[in-house]
């Protein structure tokens, strides 16, 4: 039969902390069955010698048990050391978890870091997981949601110089990240009447035009659209002030409208329990909220509480759904 509920979990970067992190999450007790895609030799040392796991065979997946499917290196790992002849190792473990979840072989994909340097100087144009998921499953505006036990943050735009950031904010694509949110904080997170703040683009969220006019010309208009077909909306708001302990209560998730906007807050809030999820996507996907941290490869001292905390979110979604 095919697999109840499998999750997929991806390494990642075969020479970064990926390998020791998933050692140390199969090792506790989870409710679904999780399927491992990636080289088995990079892991195993990492196991304990009784550790059981089985080859992954998608008619003999069973609750509680973890499955490798196994990913071949195409050269010798160096923890640490980024090589780009195992690139297409990288590229394979992705396409084969994204190929699952779009078959509904696999209910969910939990990925592991990937390094996007190495995997653009061979060659392969890669600005994330989030673009590449969402070409896979031709989804053209994903929306990044990062998210920790204290706030949930969505991006309007992604990996983009910052330069290009204000011409990238447009009306349509406002809409399309609010209008997202609102659903997923509805039918994901079960909260009924979600109430959202929307940081300005600008310092003091323009100061009433003086200090840009991103915020009169599209963020207060489609606000305003938006409040008038039901949404809870407040904003836009100052983002040096938005995310002040005091005002976090005030709402179930923010929207910030650039990578660094949003990011740093979270990450200072709870570094080791942030989570990155992708909206709008045919199937759940969860990740790290972290790099390879190639400096840490192979000595045993990564934390696994992003990753672990990314699969809880997966599993709680996929029992509400």
């Amino acid at each position: 039969m095919v697999p109840q509920k499998a999750i997929a979990i991806t390494v990642g970067e075969p020479a970064g902390v990926g390998p020791e992190l998933v050692a140390q999450l199969v090792q506790s007790s989870w409710p679904m069955p999780l399927v491992v895609l990636g080289n088995v030799s990079l892991i195993k040392p990492y196991l304990p010698p009784d550790f059981a796991y089985f080859a992954y065979q998608p008619d003999h997946c069973e609750a509680g048990k973890i499955y490798w499917l196994d990913i071949p290196l195409d050269a010798k790992v160096i923890p640490g050391e980024l090589n780009i002849a195992n690139v297409p190792h990288v590229m394979r473990m992705l396409e084969r978890a994204v190929q699952g979840a779009l078959s509904k072989e696999f209910a969910a994909i939990v990925t592991g870091p990937v390094h996007k340097g190495i995997i653009n100087e061979a060659g392969i144009p890669f600005s994330g997981h989030t673009e590449f998921f969402a070409h896979a499953a031709r989804v053209q505006n994903p929306v990044m949601l990062l998210l920790n036990e204290s706030m949930k943050v969505a991006l309007v735009t992604t990996h983009l110089p910052l330069q290009q950031v204000p011409h990238a904010i447009t009306p349509k694509k406002l809409t399309h990240t609010l209008l997202t949110l609102h659903t997923a904080l509805v039918t994901q997170f079960g909260i009924t009447a979600p109430r959202i703040g929307v940081c300005g683009l600008n310092p003091h969220a323009g100061e009433n035009g003086h200090m840009g006019r991103e915020e009169i010309a599209v963020i207060i208009p489609v606000l305003e659209k938006l409040r008038a077909q039901g949404l809870n909306l407040m904003g836009p708001l100052a983002a040096d002030t938005a995310f002040l302990p005091n005002r976090l209560t005030d709402f179930d998730a923010f929207v910030a409208m650039y990578h660094d906007q949003g990011l740093p807050v979270i990450k200072h809030a709870g570094f080791n329990t942030a989570v990155n999820m992708t909206l709008g996507l045919p199937f759940i996907r969860t990740s790290v909220d972290h790099g390879t941290a190639l400096e840490l490869a192979g000595k045993g001292t990564a934390e696994v509480g992003s990753f672990k905390c990314a699969l809880e979110i997966a599993i709680e979604i996929l029992n509400a759904v």
